[in-house]
């Protein structure tokens, strides 16, 4: 999961991609929509992983994250010639897609394997994917330096190798209790906080001093080993377990007991009487196209289909939050780049941008695991009432941002960032628990189709298009052509852009509240009960055959 959210870094390297091919802004933002419409549409991933294995779907996103970042390589480094546009939409929707194939292998697996705690869960593993646009920053300065074609390069091999290495690690497991389960989960916060809280300092340190190509290698190093802590937290689990099985096994009878041959008395041959039985009636059900049971929706949380799902009334309030919420964060962090230009802030510090959305990104996905698990447990508050506070929160960042000061951009990256996590996170999360898991790896990755329809109306359409129109009255202004690069320097280039996404938010915030009014009464109840009653029946199971197996052996 970690190396899952490239697609986070765009804002590094849009400029190389800018200058070197020549495009203007409405271009870039077309680009960027590509990228985000590739890193959302995962219905793709969903359906491959309904009909095969896990392994199938790391390979086959492991092969498009290469060939698409790949070709995009190829192409700023001139060692091929200038593609069109329409080809580098392409190659960055393959690339960016791939990410939906270790999202949907990796998140739906463990999902399905710890569903009682799928809160934490998300949290932490949506929050590796938050973190990944600082790792990687960490990673190429140490690999390669200052340099954003490398950048391109890192991104397009590094993921593909580590869903190559980790393919048949990550698989479907019995639903079973562990005994030190919750407490695990906590500990892989700590060492992810830990991790984030390392992240922030060295981003912060970089900006203030000139850090050598040592001293970039030795962070990378501190970085790339508290990232591999977890595996160790598992080695000791794993040792756990197996301690305590080997004790359990002890602690059967050993004896043998011998049993007398029952003796079969000889009887006269007799007629016996065959007696027929009334078979059982079996009723046959009768069977129904999915298109009959469409609108014949269960109760929430069990399982729907997926067309009862994406035509439910839930579903269609959770796309237009997401429209809102997640295609305004994805356009602000999309254009951190230009917004640091236009308020003269240097090249480096906007590199710092990226890696703040990054590590609050991850802040708000453990915080809205952790958070809405706590309170959802202890006061049965919904989740869908954190997700109306999130779309809230975003709105104060976009005005940071129309009406700047010195600094504001810091501010509004963070707020930008934390919001965007916490919308991610609680959308796959309330999918889960309205709609079930049957189709989980198919309704999570439906979920998230409004966020590249709302970054592309609101970054192409209305960001885009208000830049372009305020970075040629400057050229007219100076006495210059169309032909010169369009560049807007100061604070009126994203004033009335930022002005609408702060109020897109404010809409969204209310729209999300009519789920907070319809979802109440639900999470009033006891939403995981058949989790834990499947869990009951597997563990009665599981201790029958123990014992049939203990008899078995004394006799």
């Amino acid at each position: 999961m970690a190396g899952a959210g490239a697609t986070y870094l765009f804002g590094v390297y849009s400029k190389v991609i800018k200058a070197t091919l020549g495009y203007d802004q409405s271009t870039l933002n077309t680009l960027s929509t590509c990228k985000d419409l590739g890193a959302n549409v995962g219905v793709l991933s969903g359906l491959l992983a309904e009909v095969t294995p896990t392994w199938v779907v790391l390979l086959v996103g492991s092969a498009m994250n290469f060939a698409g970042y790949f070709m995009i390589w190829l192409s700023v480094t001139k060692r091929i010639s200038n593609p069109k546009v329409w080809q580098m939409c392409l190659y960055i929707c393959i690339g960016a897609n791939s990410q939906n194939f270790a999202n949907t292998g990796s998140l739906v697996t463990c999902v399905k394997n710890f569903p009682e705690s799928r809160g934490m869960l998300l949290g932490l593993m949506k929050g590796y994917v938050g973190l990944s646009g600082a790792l990687f920053t960490q990673l190429y300065l140490a690999i390669y330096g200052n340099d954003g074609k490398s950048l391109i390069l890192l991104i397009g091999w590094l993921p593909a190798v580590i869903s190559i290495f980790f393919i048949f690690n990550i698989r479907t497991l019995k639903i079973s209790r562990h005994p030190n389960e919750i407490k695990v989960f906590y500990e892989n916060l700590i060492i992810s906080v830990t991790l984030a809280l390392v992240l922030m300092g060295l981003t912060v340190a970089q900006k203030y001093v000139n850090f050598s190509h040592k001293a970039y290698i030795a962070s990378a190093t501190v970085v790339c080993a508290l990232l591999f802590v977890p595996c160790l937290v598992a080695i000791r689990e794993e040792f756990y377990t197996w301690k305590l099985s080997k004790e359990e096994a002890k602690k059967a009878p050993t004896g043998v007991l011998v049993e007398e041959p029952r003796l079969i008395e000889s009887k006269p041959a007799e007629i016996v009487e065959l007696v027929e039985y009334p078979k059982p009636i079996v009723e046959e059900k009768k069977e129904t196209s999915c298109c009959e049971n469409i609108f014949k929706k269960p109760k929430r949380g069990e399982d729907y289909t997926i067309l009862q799902a994406i035509l439910s009334v839930d579903m269609l309030i959770l796309f237009v939050a997401t429209f809102c919420g997640l295609g305004c964060s994805l356009t602000a962090v999309d254009n951190l780049g230009q917004i640091g230009e236009s308020l003269g802030y240097p090249t480096h510090t906007v590199s710092t941008f990226v890696s703040l959305v990054s590590i609050w990104n991850y802040f708000g996905r453990v915080f809205s695991g952790f958070v809405s698990e706590k309170l959802l447990l202890k006061w049965k508050l919904p989740r869908t009432l954190m997700m109306t506070f999130s779309l809230v929160l975003p709105c104060i960042g976009d005005l940071l941002i129309a009406l700047p000061f010195p600094g504001s951009v810091y501010i509004a990256s963070l707020l930008i960032g934390f919001s965007y996590g916490v919308q991610l996170t609680l959308l796959f999360i309330i999918i889960s628990e309205l709609f079930g898991l049957k189709y989980y790896s198919t309704l999570f990755n439906c979920g998230q189709l409004a966020s590249p329809l709302g970054s592309y109306i609101l970054n192409v359409r209305v960001v885009g298009k208000l830049y372009d129109r305020e970075a040629l009255k400057q050229l007219v202004s100076k006495g210059m052509t169309r032909s010169h690069e369009l560049t807007c320097i100061g604070k009126q280039c994203y004033r009335l852009s930022f002005l609408i996404l702060a109020g897109v938010n404010l809409f969204g915030a209310l729209v999300s509240y009519i789920l907070v009014i319809r979802t109440k009464k639900y999470y009033k109840t006891d939403i995981y009960k058949r989790f834990r009653d499947e869990m009951e029946k597997s563990e009665r199971e599981m201790e029958a055959a123990s014992a049939g197996n203990n008899q078995t052996a004394i006799k």
